[in-house]
């Protein structure tokens, strides 16, 4: 997030981020286990790409957030 930030102050381009398979595989495993809450989970780490400065955020949970989105 630092790094996305950093290039997002620095470049007056649009900044993408990956949300990586160890990431994706984490929350789920933690949410199987009752850890996390799932959706809690997802959408946060939506918004702290977003609030770092990613304008384009390319995630496994890509179906998922359209769907909380839209709720």
């Amino acid at each position: 997030l630092d790094v996305i930030s950093e290039i997002n102050r620095r470049f007056d381009v649009p900044v993408a981020a990956y949300n990586v398979s160890g990431e994706y595989s984490m929350i789920k495993a933690a949410a199987q286990k009752g850890w996390i809450d799932e959706k809690g989970a997802v959408l946060e780490s939506a918004a702290a790409i977003k609030r770092a400065g990613a304008k384009i955020i390319i995630t496994y949970f890509a179906k998922q957030l359209a769907q909380y989105w839209r709720e």
